[in-house]
C-alpha cells in the first residue's frame, strides 16, 4: 500500500523576523497616521485567484490592505512581505511574480526580505504598463502590467564597532501612500517611511536570531 508523506514547513524565528519587525513598523506608523481602523491586517492567510484552486492560490508572510475595499473575505491585499532564508532569491522573484498575476494585479506592492547569513537584501516591486517584447512602442501598442524593480536595499552588519553597527546602503525604505490605500493622501498624510536607523534596528532584531 502506498504511503504519504506530508512536508511541513516551520517558519523558524529567523524567517518570522525578517517579515515581521517590517510589518509591525508598518503597522505603528499606520496608528501614527491616525489610520488604525482603515487598515486591514490579512496576515498570512492562503488566497485563491478566481476560479481557481490549488496550485492557483498564494500565502503570504505578512500582508494588508485597505478597509474596506480589501477587508472582505477572499480579497487581495495591496502590500505583501515575503521573506526568504533558506529560499533562493530566485523562489522570492518567482513568488513576488505569482502575487501580482494571480491577484490579477490587485496586490500594488511586494516587499521581498532575502538573508544570507552576512547581508539582508530588501527589495520593492511594483507594477508598471510596459510594451510587450518585441511590440512596436506607438499609442496604439497592447500594454500590460511588468514587476518593477523600484527599491532595493542592503544592509550589513560591522562587528569591529562597539556596540556592534549596521551599515544600511541607498537611503531610506519609502511605500507609496497612494498604492496601499488606493486613494490620494489627504491632511496629515503621506508615504510610509522606514528611516535608515530605523531599518539599522530592524537589522539589530534580525541577527539577534542568528
Amino acid at each position: 500500500m502506498p504511503t504519504s508523506i506530508l512536508i511541513i514547513t516551520i517558519p523558524t524565528a529567523l524567517h518570522e523576523q525578517l517579515h515581521r519587525r517590517l510589518y509591525n513598523e508598518f503597522l505603528g506608523q499606520v496608528r501614527d497616521t491616525g489610520l488604525k481602523n482603515s487598515w486591514a491586517d490579512i496576515g498570512n492567510t492562503t488566497l485563491s485567484a478566481q476560479g481557481h484552486s490549488g496550485r492557483s492560490s498564494k500565502e503570504g508572510d505578512s500582508t494588508g490592505g485597505p478597509e474596506p475595499q480589501r477587508a472582505a473575505k477572499g480579497t487581495w491585499p495591496t502590500f505583501v512581505i515575503e521573506a526568504g532564508f533558506s529560499q533562493s532569491l530566485g523562489k522570492l522573484y518567482l513568488a513576488m511574480r505569482r502575487w501580482f498575476s494571480l491577484s490579477n494585479h490587485e496586490v500594488k506592492i511586494v516587499l521581498l526580505a532575502k538573508f544570507n547569513g552576512t547581508t539582508i537584501l530588501l527589495e520593492k516591486w511594483e507594477e508598471e504598463m510596459q510594451v510587450r517584447p518585441g511590440a512596436t512602442a506607438t499609442r496604439r501598442s497592447p500594454q500590460h502590467p511588468t514587476p518593477v524593480l523600484r527599491q532595493s536595499i542592503t544592509i550589513t552588519q560591522n562587528i569591529t564597532t562597539n556596540p556592534t553597527s549596521y551599515n544600511v546602503t541607498s537611503g531610506a525604505l519609502v511605500l507609496s501612500f497612494r498604492l496601499l490605500f488606493l486613494r490620494d493622501p489627504g491632511p496629515g498624510e503621506g508615504d510610509f517611511v522606514f528611516s535608515v536607523q530605523e531599518l539599522e534596528e530592524y537589522a539589530r532584531g534580525v541577527w539577534a536570531e542568528v
